[in-house]
This record gives C-alpha cells, structure tokens and sequence, in this order.
C-alpha cells in the first residue's frame, strides 16, 4: 500500500536516531473503549462503512489496546520511548505531550508518520504554535491520496517555512552520521558500554555490584546527553 511503502525510510531513521541517543515519540489516535473522549461530531464524520469503536478485523477501530490501533512491529517501540494515545487528530491535543517535551528541554522536533494532511500536518501546526521548531522527513510521510500529501508538504513549507522545514531523510541521515555531536555521544556510550564489559566480566563476580552502580550513573549521564532533538512516529 501507500502507507506501507514509507516503513524502510522510518525504520532506518529510528534505527539512526536511537543510535545517536535521541528521544523517541510515538503516537497513535485512539480513544477510550467508552469513547467518553470521542465528540459525536467525529464519530459521525464522513460517509465510512465502519466508524469510531465499531468492531472491526482487528478489533474495534480506533479504539485503545485493540490489536488494529499497535504501531506496527517494524517500527514499534522500544523500552523508555515514550507512547502517546491522542484522542484528537494532533498530538497535542488533551495528551500531557507539550509538558513532557518541556521536562526534556526539548526545542526541535523531527516528524515522520501518515497520513501527511491529517494527523501530520495538524501535530505540526499544533507544535508550531507552542514553539517549536519542526522538520517533516518527505519520504517518511505518506497519504492514501498523493495529490494531498503533495499539497500539505507545500504547504507547511511555503512562506519561509511558515509551519516547519521539509527534506528527504537522507539529509537527515548524512548529518547525524556527521556531526560533531553525534560522534560525541557515540564516544562516549561505547566508553561507557566498554567499562561496563569489564566490570560485568564473568572472570571478575566480586565486582557485580560495582558494575551495576557504574551501568545506572553512565545511563544516567548519557541520557542527559541526549535531550536535545525528539524524533516523532505518529500512526
């Protein structure tokens, strides 16, 4: 499918992202299994043969903890990425996202995700209007429809990127293989990984403890070392 075809180009900057420490959003639209938090006006939306909280083949659509609203194997999540159920078509809206950015420091944000003029384009505008700068990654990004995700491209980037930047996740990955900052937080997890093989060899029991207090301290100080940039994987 459509969607489907931008799963590599995602997976391969996940992959990059993770390895240079980066912080990992992911989203999905979803709603209570009561959908208290589903206004009738959205329920009620279009002309679909199945809508909001019907059953479907896997599961009720859209609705929490159903096996159809999981982010996909390939680009599921992984231990202490941060997972955000929103109820609405942005990311920001009624999620404690903005805040925890915030706690993070975070100032810049990377989007991947589909589909590009819905929920895309609205987490965007939602960010831009909270101060963030945004980047789109164009070939993560994908519409059931080309001539609309074709349209929402040019227009978050017209006017001097009046909502975000747009590239192709080449940039992206050239510069993260690149830059001074990433080959400083590379250094220094290998440093610390490399201390923490000795301390945890099987020739040295004795200094297991030791080892865990090390790993904690080196996990503690490398995830400070990552809060500058947070990667986004909205579904």
């Amino acid at each position: 499918s459509l969607l489907a075809a931008i799963v590599p180009a995602c997976s391969a900057v996940l992959t990059a992202w993770r390895e240079v420490g980066g912080l990992v959003v992911h989203t999905r639209e979803s709603h209570q299994p009561d959908l208290s938090d589903c206004p009738p006006a959205k329920r009620l939306r279009g002309n679909p043969s199945l809508r909001i909280g019907d059953a479907g083949p896997m599961g009720r659509i859209l609705v929490t903890g159903e096996p159809g609203n999981q982010i996909i194997p390939a680009l599921a999540p992984q231990p202490g990425e941060i997972e955000i159920d929103e109820p609405g078509k942005g990311a920001f809206y009624a999620t404690p996202l903005h805040e925890m950015l915030q706690y993070n420091g975070i100032t810049h944000l990377l989007f991947m995700g589909v589909t590009t003029e819905v929920c895309v384009q609205t987490s965007m505008r939602e960010a831009n209007d909270r101060g963030y700068d945004c980047l789109l990654l164009e070939d993560c990004t994908e519409s059931y429809f080309p001539a609309f995700k074709t349209a929402a491209v040019e227009m978050l980037r017209a006017q001097g990127a009046i909502v975000g930047w747009t590239a192709p996740s080449a940039t992206l990955l050239a510069a993260l293989a690149t830059s001074p900052e990433a080959a400083q937080l590379q250094g220094r997890k290998a440093i610390a990984d490399k201390v923490c093989a000795v301390y945890t060899t099987p020739t040295s029991p004795p200094r297991s403890v030791t080892a865990t207090a090390f790993k904690s301290r080196a996990d503690e100080v490398y995830g400070q070392l990552k809060r500058d940039i947070v990667s986004f994987s909205l579904v």
